[in-house]
């Protein structure tokens, strides 16, 4: 009851006001049965808006920090996102992996939407970076589809860092459900798995118009200012770390 209300009533209204947000392609969307959204990730409203274009309840994994702050904002956002229907997972345990995959497989064996985020954190400067194949591992080993979605304009009403929401344009792009059936069997094997996993992150990049590199989002985020790895003033990693996929922006 909660996810309506929070989608109709409470937080959905002001969304509307903020993001204008259009979609296409929900046609792509089945009427019934799982399926796994899987979606770039420029802003933590990415949750909220993804939801609000969609007319059936999607399941995220969500960080099992949301789910242990303490004191009263620790309870409240402990019981938004439980109410919201997300579903914790613990990234830092040795089975981290295999606790998500379990996870993910319990959401579409029950025949649900399972949205995730590829990348495994947002962007950090607004590109689209390397997949990581617990998403093809959830798609060989369930084998439902999978739906590219790309997320367009989050992270203008919601800045990395920000602390309020600003007016921006937001479109939600649904692309053709991906069929991974060809790989039946070959679960486990990880060239098929980053194989999987790139097609999918090649769609999401055709779909986005994001510029792709072929390193990990979070291996960035580790890297500090003054080290060889750092970031310049132009959000562009070095050459030497970096590589791109054929018919990106800045091949």
């Amino acid at each position: 009851m909660w996810y309506w209300l929070f989608k109709y009533v409470f937080l959905g209204p002001v969304l509307w006001i903020l993001g204008r947000p259009t979609v296409e392609g929900t046609e792509n969307i089945p009427a019934e049965g799982g399926a796994i959204l899987a979606s770039n990730h420029q802003a933590v409203l990415d949750s909220f808006f993804l939801p609000l274009r969609v007319s059936r309840r999607i399941t995220f994994l969500a960080k099992s920090e949301y789910f242990t702050g303490t004191g009263l904002k620790g309870a409240f956002q402990r019981w938004f996102f439980s109410v919201a229907g997300q579903v914790p997972i613990d990234r830092t345990g040795a089975d981290a992996a295999q606790d998500a995959l379990n996870a993910g497989l319990r959401v579409l064996s029950q025949g649900k939407l399972l949205g995730i985020y590829p990348e495994g954190t947002r962007s950090p400067d607004g590109r689209l970076y390397k997949g990581k194949t617990g998403l093809a591992r959830l798609a060989l080993e369930s084998g439902v589809k999978v739906i590219p979605v790309a997320m367009i304009g989050t992270a203008k009403v919601n800045p990395i860092g920000s602390r309020l929401w600003r007016p921006a344009k937001v479109t939600v792009r649904i692309g053709e459900p991906i069929d991974f059936s060809r790989f039946e069997g070959m679960g486990g094997n990880r060239f098929v798995e980053r194989a999987v996993t790139d097609e999918v992150m090649y769609k999401l990049m055709k779909l986005s118009g994001q510029e792709y590199v072929d390193i990990y989002a979070a291996t960035l985020k580790k890297s500090t200012p003054t080290g060889p790895t750092a970031v310049p003033e132009a959000g562009l990693a070095p050459a030497t770390d970096v590589t791109r996929m054929p018919d990106t922006r800045a091949s």
